[in-house]
């Protein structure tokens, strides 16, 4: 194979004959959301969270996603914590942890945004009368999510702004001496989607110990409350808004 730019640039990852994923934009059909805001430690939820970015309350979304139709990832589940902040008086969430069970979702989100992907199996289905959300690390459960099914219609527009809120992340690469290269926080922000239905209910959330899957380093206190959303919607690009090798 003739190596030149415009060989390699036909491919955004390696192996080049096989790249790991696809060109985005990644359009999502049926994308289904179990979500539960608890409220957390204080102390511990500070020392989560990197600055610039600002808390107001000690809250923590608890999320299972499952996708069952992504152009050019196929189908998958995904799961994690997203924390309530503000931003240069902007509200949103950062993203903490997700853990994914597709390895070019889990390769792209990192590679190309800055989504803190690692591998894990969660799982979101109906039991009887009770969406349930589960993750496990390996062979051993470290959440469990259960929500009464489709109790109370939520207003779609309530839908939309909890899905479009601001998503920050960290960015990170580095050299081929493992000095950072880039260490930026980025924002991206979810502007196409259409919500396909709506609802709340009653929920509780369990998280067990795991080292290598922190979860409950965050512990649930107290859950405020919960939403199960399901939405066609494209992912956007993020971009760099502060860069921490410079300091601003």
């Amino acid at each position: 194979m003739k190596i030149d730019v415009n060989t390699i640039s036909k491919n955004l990852t390696t192996p080049l004959t096989a790249p790991a994923y696809p060109f985005p934009a990644y359009k999502f059909v049926n994308r289904e959301y179990l979500t539960i805001l608890y409220r957390t430690d204080e102390k511990a939820l500070r020392e989560a969270v990197p600055e610039p970015l600002e808390i107001n309350e000690p809250l923590v979304k608890f999320e299972v996603m499952w996708m069952p139709d992504v152009s050019g990832l196929g189908a998958y589940t995904e799961s994690g914590q997203v924390i309530p902040v503000r931003f240069n008086g902007e509200e949103g969430d950062y993203v903490h942890s997700m853990y994914v069970d597709n390895f070019p979702a889990i390769a792209s989100g990192r590679e190309l945004t800055a989504y803190p992907k690692k591998l894990g199996n969660p799982k979101l289905y109906v039991d009887s009368d009770t969406l349930v959300g589960t993750l496990d690390y390996g062979s051993l459960r470290v959440a469990t999510a259960t929500m009464g099914y489709k109790h109370s219609e939520m207003a779609k527009e309530e839908a939309q702004e909890e899905i479009c809120r601001p998503n920050f992340m960290v960015k990170m690469a580095t050299d081929y001496e493992g000095n950072l290269r880039i260490c930026d926080l980025v924002r991206t922000r979810i502007t196409d989607i259409n919500v396909k239905g709506a609802w709340s209910g009653p929920a509780r959330l369990q998280l067990f110990e795991h080292a290598l899957a922190p979860l409950a380093d965050l512990p649930v206190l107290e859950v405020i409350s919960a939403s199960h959303i399901l939405t066609d919607l494209t992912l956007n690009v993020a971009q760099p808004v502060y860069n921490y090798l410079e300091g601003k």
